[in-house]
């Protein structure tokens, strides 16, 4: 299988003030296509940083990242932006849903973008949300009428809006009961299956079993990667 995102010898450097901080010391792995990876560190440990990285939302002081064989380094803004936008989508610990639009115009957001036509969007953002298993009465709830469990699956279904390859996502179970976050988990999973590149960030070891390898991070290096 392809390489979908490859780091060699990454660093990243922070100035504050006068002081270096770095939050990446040398790090190195490669995740193929279809792969379902988890990224374990404590607090501190550069799990955050790493995963701006992957995402195109930051880039490293030194190092190589690619993203589908493009060295994030070696291209301007707007490229950046379309690596983004058509390779990657993302699930957070806090959804960051816009609490102003319903659940069904969240997911159409990302499509927006690229551009898709009103009623083309709308009926794939209900076959998400169903897909999701968000029940179709709830398309039309903003998200404080949601649980976290039913956000955490609009969240899901706008992450797939634009069919990217890599899915990422931050502690995606971190603001969610057990039974819920297996749930969640479960979906994740099922996605997986269906050939989607999964990275998920966590600190909880029971997510790692979900997943076919796991990279272990303190102080920004890697300590330990295997399956």
């Amino acid at each position: 299988m392809n390489r979908i995102v490859e780091v060699q010898d990454v660093t990243r450097v922070y100035q504050m003030g006068k002081t270096s901080v770095h939050a990446l010391n040398g790090v190195s792995f490669s995740i193929k296509q279809g792969d379902f990876t988890t990224i374990m560190g404590s607090s501190g440990s550069g799990k955050s940083t790493l995963l701006n990285m992957i995402g195109c939302l930051d880039k490293p002081t030194s190092g190589i990242v690619r993203i589908n064989g493009v060295d994030i380094q070696k291209v301007n803004d707007d490229e950046l932006t379309y690596i983004r936008r058509n390779n990657i989508g993302f699930i957070f610990q806090q959804f960051n849903l816009i609490p102003t639009l319903t659940a069904l115009e969240n997911v159409e957001i990302p499509m927006i973008f690229n551009r898709i036509p009103p009623k083309q969007r709308q009926k794939k953002a209900l076959k998400l949300l169903e897909d999701a298993s968000l029940d179709p009465e709830y398309a039309t709830h903003k998200p404080n009428e949601l649980s976290g469990g039913q956000q955490q699956r609009v969240a899901i279904a706008r992450a797939l809006a634009n069919d990217p390859p890599i899915i990422l996502a931050d502690e995606p179970t971190g603001n969610l009961d057990s039974k819920t976050g297996k749930g969640v988990m479960e979906l994740l999973s099922s996605l997986n299956k269906q050939g989607k590149t999964l990275i998920v960030v966590t600190h909880d070891p029971q997510i790692s079993e979900y997943s076919h390898n796991t990279i272990r991070l303190q102080d920004g290096e890697v300590v330990n990667e295997g399956d």
